[in-house]
């Protein structure tokens, strides 16, 4: 973790120095900005690892600076938000997020939610997926559902011959469904698989991540099983 470089945009003084010097502690190397828009000067100039984002920020707040950064890059961002209700949650994700955590925030836990984030980011396929990929592999990793291929060893997406743009967390979720086509995985499954939750999370950040994926592979290829979860049709 020594290497890994650290956006951190927070206005409020007091919790940017505090969360800076711990993420410090545990041997991140932290550039923290107070606003918005030297937020995204920052990143630009710098091309952090990993953004974290307070939504509420003045210049130009947390959800338009996460939906800028997507514009230029897939690098992992995790939303900080006052209230785990707030429709800005939504927002934060709809706009290209990985994560959020809910201030007040225990260090222990934003931690963990940074590393799982990392982890991810790290691995595309994760640790389940390169299981189930040895199956693919025997076909020289290419899955094919109709207009759509999963190249699973080039970690590439084709719609129609035309590569699809997919961040990691969206890939790794492309990844759970076809390796199981046709099969319902619940949103628990999938938050304890794609964002490496081993307690409960936010199914919200599930559902978000797969309207994102529809509007990118096909609306109609991911299939909504109520009281149940998602399925890819085969």
């Amino acid at each position: 973790m020594a290497e890994t470089h650290v956006l951190f945009v927070e206005d409020d003084d007091v919790i940017r120095e505090a969360t800076q010097l711990a993420l410090e502690r545990d041997g991140f190397r932290v550039t923290a900005m107070p606003d918005g828009l030297s937020g995204l000067d920052a990143f630009r100039a710098q091309r952090p690892d990993i953004a974290l984002l307070d939504v509420m920020l003045p210049g130009m707040d947390g959800v338009s600076l996460c939906r800028r950064i997507r514009d230029e890059s897939t690098v992992p961002v995790i939303m900080l938000s006052a209230r785990a209700d707030s429709i800005d949650v939504v927002l934060g994700l709809e706009a290209g997020a990985d994560d959020y955590v809910t201030k007040p925030f225990d260090g222990s836990v934003l931690m963990a939610r940074i590393r799982a984030v990392l982890r991810r980011f790290g691995h595309a396929g994760g640790p389940g997926a390169g299981e189930r990929g040895d199956e693919a592999a025997a076909d020289g990793g290419l899955l094919s559902f109709g207009d759509l291929e999963v190249d699973t060893e080039g970690m590439e997406v084709r719609k129609g011959g035309a590569t699809v743009a997919l961040t990691p967390t969206e890939m790794r979720l492309l990844l759970e469904f076809s390796s199981a086509p046709g099969t319902v995985l619940s949103r628990d499954k999938l938050l304890e698989r794609v964002w490496d939750y081993g307690w409960g999370g936010d199914t919200r950040v599930v559902d978000v991540h797969v309207q994102r994926l529809r509007a990118k592979i096909g609306q109609d290829r991911i299939e909504t099983v109520r009281g149940f979860g998602y399925k890819l049709k085969s």
